[in-house]
């Protein structure tokens, strides 16, 4: 009897990066295959999953943070230092168990299915791109480690090539100036496009390290670096999308799979819930009682946090531009206001729209929102799985970028595939009302992001390019039990 296939998939505790791997596990059950789900226990506490498969199980490793720790954007190198410091020694711990009994030891896990001896020994890791310490480690054990990149191919892409004119001073220069030196992107790419932390905080230095330099910029521009030590790439995207970029990553890695968009794959089985937060189903009802394509949906995500004065700059652009609107609005997404007798945003909203012009809700289950007949746009804030979503509905999108791969994927929305518009990074009403009416009113953009969506649906499909890209990553799975096998054979 063959032995069968066993992946640890380990997403880094964010909600975005959650979002694309748990379809991308759901992928692999349905191709047979075997699926150890790792969580952080911070995660495992908030999250919804429940397994529903004989062959997905949930486990989870702390964090090192403690539980009232914000775990917000600004403690984004906090996060990653403490699960470098502490969750990868219970990490190596329990993957050193998975990789000969197929389960966990007594204590190795502290959440999920402990004890259960049903499963192979792990085959592989498929861990975020992010965690270059999984991937590491993973290959010390001598378990094969593949690495899932869950932001775009092109900002990753931008990421790795070596830009002598970055990173540019944050005040100076124009930023609409092309950038040249991206492969596959130098008749669109500007200077804005690139990753905010490729800007330095003030005019620059004289020489050494400067101190001006954003300290994530140096820790992505390793995290990428590092790619190349995976067995394999594996990018939540396809070739219909990005193919220049694929194409000019693709010789520099050891191997690249381009499998997207993950979550639109066909499956006989619903995929389970991926959310942290609870999500307010009754904002569905409320769209059932719109008009067809006349809703804006507004969701800027699950880091951005925006100024008391952008959430007024947007909110009375929303209005002048006079559609019903859905308003994802966390809890900790708008700063505190310098006024004490300020009204609280929901209070603002209410005062502005109107309850029969506007709904809010502090998550939402965007998929369904998307599909949803009464939609008519989406501003986003281009986060490449809303920027996926967004693609594979049809919906035309208003993108305003906050940070990260954000920038360049408002780019290629709004001049690479022109279904929806790029804000820049402007925060103005006048803006936010005009981009608004041009997506609910341009027929060439809806056509545009009709026409995308129907492209990247048969990408997914049956025989099209990225269910190909499924099926040779599977096949690459499976091949790595035949040369441990070999390898035990000839020691």
């Amino acid at each position: 009897m063959a032995a069968e296939a066993h992946v640890l998939v380990f997403p880094c505790p964010a909600q975005g990066h959650i979002n694309s791997m748990l379809p991308f596990a759901a992928a692999l059950l349905d191709a047979g295959v075997f699926v150890t789900f790792l969580h952080t226990d911070h995660s495992f506490r908030r999250a919804t999953s429940v397994a529903g498969s004989p062959r997905l199980r949930f486990l989870s490793i702390p964090d090192g943070l403690p539980d009232d720790h914000p775990r917000s954007l600004g403690d984004m190198l906090e996060l990653e230092k403490s699960l470098r410091e502490v969750g990868a020694v219970r990490y190596r711990a329990l993957l050193a168990s998975l990789s000969s009994a197929g389960h966990p030891s007594q204590g190795d896990s502290d959440g999920g299915v402990d004890g259960d001896h049903s499963f192979p020994p792990v085959t592989c890791v498929v861990a975020d791109g992010l965690l270059t310490w999984a991937i590491d480690s993973a290959e010390e054990l001598g378990v094969p480690a593949l690495a899932f990149r869950t932001s775009s191919a092109s900002s990753f892409l931008a990421w790795l090539v070596e830009l002598g004119e970055i990173p540019f001073p944050a005040g100076g220069g124009d930023l609409d100036e092309p950038v040249r030196g991206v492969p596959g992107m130098e008749n669109f790419l500007r200077r804005r496009d690139l990753p905010s932390v490729f800007r330095r905080r003030s005019g620059g230095t004289d020489g050494g390290v400067d101190p001006d330099l954003d300290p994530i910029l140096h820790v992505f521009a390793e995290v990428t670096a590092h790619s190349r030590k995976a067995r394999a790439l594996v990018f939540n995207t396809t070739a219909s999308l990005e193919a220049p970029a694929l194409a000019h990553i693709a010789p520099r890695m050891r191997d690249v799979f381009a499998v997207g968009p993950v979550h639109a794959v066909p499956s006989p089985a619903p995929a389970p819930a991926s959310s942290l937060w609870t999500e307010d189903a009754g904002c569905v009802a409320w769209l059932d009682g719109q008009a067809d394509r006349s809703v804006v949906y507004v969701s800027l995500g699950s880091l951005a946090v925006i100024t008391r004065d952008q959430f007024t700059e947007f909110l009375s652009g929303l209005v002048a531009a006079g559609y019903p609107f859905l308003w994802v609005l966390r809890q900790d997404m708008v700063g505190a206001s310098q006024d004490q007798d300020a009204t609280t945003p929901q209070e603002a909203i209410k005062a502005a729209a109107g309850n029969n012009k506007a709904r809010v809700v502090t998550w939402a289950p965007q998929r369904d929102v998307l599909r949803h007949r009464a939609v008519g746009c989406f501003l986003t804030h281009a986060g490449w799985n809303s920027t996926l979503e967004g693609v594979a509905e049809g919906v035309p999108m208003v993108c305003w970028p906050f940070f990260g791969d954000q920038q360049i994927n408002s780019r290629l929305v709004g001049a690479v595939w022109r279904n929806g518009l790029d804000m820049k990074d402007v925060c103005e009403r006048g803006v936010v009302e005009r981009t608004v009416r041009e997506a609910m009113e341009s027929e060439a953009i809806r056509s545009s992001a009709l026409a995308l969506a129907r492209v990247v649906r048969r990408d997914v499909g049956d025989g099209g390019s990225s269910a190909r890209e499924f099926h040779r990553l599977v096949r690459f799975i499976k091949e790595l039990i035949v040369e441990d096998a070999k390898s035990n054979h000839q020691n």
